[in-house]
């Protein structure tokens, strides 16, 4: 008898994110034809601050409750009309699962339903079924090969639309590439977070979060950022450039004005007391200097969504020295992503699922990056849940690479938590490497 998970329930709720916004909630129900039983699968969706123009849309009610932000409407289409289009349903099948939720919504960009709302049933779905195999999500999502750990993209330092200071760029992360296994690399990390906390503290700076659980102190410009980044890694007793590299998320789009064709930094504008703006080439140049002087392996969106000509120029100058990621400007879509590869541009892609709207888009776009030779790195969203599955989706894909902020609130550490838990189920058929060896050569 071949096993079939039968659809019985679809149920959605609206909840809060960690920055106390609504967000949607999704539950699926399932029936084993083996043993009769009913398997319920859960899963929350994040939500982000800085969005890119062409992400898939996040429904949202726009009524006087919760100043706009609920989410009852993508709640009733859960309720409604998803129900209605996938009961009965076989929940073993997830790309059948998530073509209906697509066809469903019949929208380019999911505005119809509403990606939140598609997102939170079909990753719900894959939870289901996974418990009904009773296996753990990133086997049920990754077959027999999951073995590569992540390498935690760890934010310690905030800055742009997650939090409110002057630093301009929006993420300041540390990497630790020869840490021996992940919980080896997760223990470095906090040790340098926790210096850098003390090394603000001492100069009078501010010890308070951004959105992600990164310091978000007042500070000049990138430079003394990143100075102050390298003195709590020496200090917590690591090198930098061998034990720890540093990566930047620039969030350029923020910066970029349509009107001007410029990059403006308010925060150095502030300080400096004179308007500080940087054309492409101008922005390009800044990174090779920074490249210059500190141990930066992965950038991201060091350019705006639309600026395709720069993303040529800047890959070509810079794709052989660092990591070029493409988050607004691929937002987990293939056809985004198909036009970057043939036009050279970037070297990797950012993953975040609520971009597009179902898990069967986002491991289709994790799949094109991989097979052309660009790597993919699996993020949270500044708006973030204590659900985690994307800890699970980092070890199925064996992407190599997560980002899912400092190791400070909850919605945060528990995803590092799950990997520590699937790094011991693993065992020894875990992977740890440094995947940034070769280039650094």
């Amino acid at each position: 008898m071949n096993l079939y998970l039968e659809i019985v329930d679809v149920h959605g709720r609206e909840i809060l994110d960690s920055r106390g916004n609504p967000t949607v909630e999704a539950e699926v129900t399932v029936k084993s034809n083996r043993d009769g039983w009913l398997y319920t699968g859960r899963a929350a969706v994040p939500s982000g601050a800085s969005t890119g123009q062409f992400e898939a849309v996040e429904l949202r009610d726009g009524e006087t409750r919760y100043r706009g932000l609920g989410v009852q409407h993508a709640v009733k289409n859960i309720n409604d009309k998803l129900k209605s289009a996938l009961m009965g349903k076989n929940a073993l099948t997830q790309v059948y699962i998530d073509r209906i939720l697509i066809e469903t919504d019949g929208t380019i960009n999911k505005e119809n339903i509403g990606a939140n709302a598609t997102l939170g049933v079909s990753m719900a779905c894959a939870r289901a079924a996974a418990q009904a195999l009773h296996l753990p999500l990133y086997r049920y999502l990754g077959g027999i090969n999951t073995q590569q750990l992540p390498v935690p993209m760890m934010n310690i330092l905030n800055g742009g639309k997650h939090a409110s200071n002057t630093v301009d760029f929006q993420e300041f992360m540390i990497m630790p590439l020869q840490a021996e296994n992940f919980a080896d690399g997760l223990r470095i990390c906090a040790e340098v977070y926790h210096c850098l906390k003390r090394i603000l503290h001492n100069k009078g700076l501010s010890t308070g979060v951004g959105d992600e659980g990164g310091f978000a102190p007042d500070l000049p410009d990138a430079v003394s950022v990143l100075d102050t980044i390298m003195e709590a890694i020496k200090t917590a007793g690591y090198k930098p450039g061998s034990q720890i590299c540093i990566a930047l998320d620039v969030a350029s789009s923020e910066l970029y004005h349509e009107d001007t064709g410029m990059y403006h930094f308010p925060g150095e504008s502030s300080l400096t007391g004179q308007e500080v703006v940087r054309d492409t080439s101008e922005m390009i140049a800044y990174y090779e200097s920074l490249l210059e002087r500190f141990p930066i392996v992965s950038i991201e969106d060091g350019l705006a969504e639309d600026d395709w000509d720069g993303w040529k120029q800047m890959t070509k100058r810079l794709g052989d020295k660092v990591q070029l990621v493409g988050d607004d400007l691929f937002v987990t879509n293939v056809k985004r992503l198909d036009a970057g590869i043939k036009l050279n541009v970037a070297n990797a892609i950012l993953v975040k699922v609520n971009q597009i709207g179902t898990l069967t888009e986002a491991f289709e776009a994790v799949e094109m990056a991989q097979k052309s030779g660009y790597r993919a790195v699996i993020s949270h969203r500044s708006g973030e849940t204590e659900d985690t599955i994307i800890s699970d989706i980092a070890v199925a894909l064996n992407a190599g690479q997560i980002k899912t902020g400092a190791p400070c609130r909850s919605d945060r550490v528990a995803k590092y938590n799950r990997l520590l838990r699937i790094e011991e189920e693993l065992g020894t058929a875990s992977k740890y490497f440094d995947i940034f060896a070769a280039q650094r050569k």
